[in-house]
């Protein structure tokens, strides 16, 4: 697991390696690795979300966590029926988004902020502990991270266009 750590630690997303290397079970895929790690805390840009969270409490948390331009979004109104809808506004852009979980969510601040440099991309890692595991990821080291075989989110798609040119 050692070549996991080295190449979390070499992409500055560990936070203490002493910690994870003891928490990793030895022969634990990495993918499956990366899930522990960020459910225990030790991933910088890593959260955990509840299955019980909605998409509209965690709009602030998360778009803490992307960082720079993402922390001006607002939600100007939230609709529940007959599906979730938030209204936000960035900058000049007002939009409305039917976000029915925390997925859907992760892509439309992925869409939204998809030119800002200043913006952390959000990679959905996967399901551990009964939380969805999420990982906000400086957009310079996006593309060489999607290479790596630990790297396995959900959204790779998506995040492989935001480092695609258009």
């Amino acid at each position: 697991m050692a070549s996991l750590l080295d190449a979390l630690d070499r992409e500055r997303l560990l936070k203490d390696s002493a910690a994870a290397s003891a928490l990793l079970p030895k022969g634990e895929p990495p993918h499956v690795s990366m899930l522990r790690l960020c459910e225990a805390g030790l991933l910088v840009g890593g959260l955990t979300v509840g299955y019980g969270v909605r998409p509209d409490e965690l709009v602030g948390p998360l778009t803490a966590a992307m960082g720079g331009a993402a922390r001006r979004l607002k939600v100007v109104d939230v609709r529940e029926r007959p599906a979730l809808e938030l209204h936000v506004a960035a900058g000049d852009v007002t939009e409305r988004w039917e976000v029915e979980d925390v997925p859907a969510l992760v892509h439309n601040l992925n869409d939204l902020y998809r030119d800002a440099a200043d913006v952390r991309a959000v990679a959905v890692l996967g399901e551990w502990e009964d939380s969805l595991q999420l990982l906000c990821v400086e957009r310079r080291s996006l593309g060489r991270l999607l290479r790596q075989p630990f790297f396995a989110p959900v959204n790779a798609r998506g995040l492989q266009d935001l480092v695609a040119p258009r």
